[in-house]
């Protein structure tokens, strides 16, 4: 079981790790060892999940989830496969925490009086800066 909230813990059958061949540091061992993770976790068959969670995981994921709702994470940082294993389902619990953290509702408010009063009078003061500035013409006799 891998624990992400105290109210949120995924079976780890749920997760499939694919080890592909990265393309970043290793040197010759990144032509022979297969060190980079591809992480693959169903959100929409997740019995793990709620559906407020479920559907802002969707929207938080982005380009990162496919059209069947598998989450795709790839991870290739590390030269070692376990680090990149692990860099993978840390970035995983990450994205799912913040997707279980409930949205702030904005609640609408107005300008007070004396903020529209200051406004007001910030916008005369710049008018008047602006009308200083103008040609002044001259009048000829």
């Amino acid at each position: 079981m891998i624990t992400i909230t105290p109210t949120i813990a995924i079976s780890e059958n749920e997760i499939k790790l694919d080890f592909i061949r990265s393309s970043g540091p290793g040197g010759q061992n990144v032509n022979k060892v297969a060190t980079a993770v591809q992480l693959r976790f169903d959100v929409k068959n997740s019995p793990s999940l709620s559906d407020d969670v479920r559907s802002r995981l969707v929207r938080l994921a982005g380009r990162k989830i496919t059209e069947h709702g598998i989450l795709i994470i790839q991870a290739s940082r590390f030269r070692k496969q376990e680090r990149n294993r692990q860099d993978a389902i840390d970035r995983l619990k990450k994205l799912i925490r913040k997707a279980s953290e409930k949205p702030k509702v904005r609640i609408k408010t107005k300008p007070t009086r004396a903020a529209k009063k200051r406004m007001l009078s910030a916008k005369q003061h710049r008018s008047k800066i602006k009308r200083m500035r103008r040609y002044v013409s001259i009048p000829e006799d």
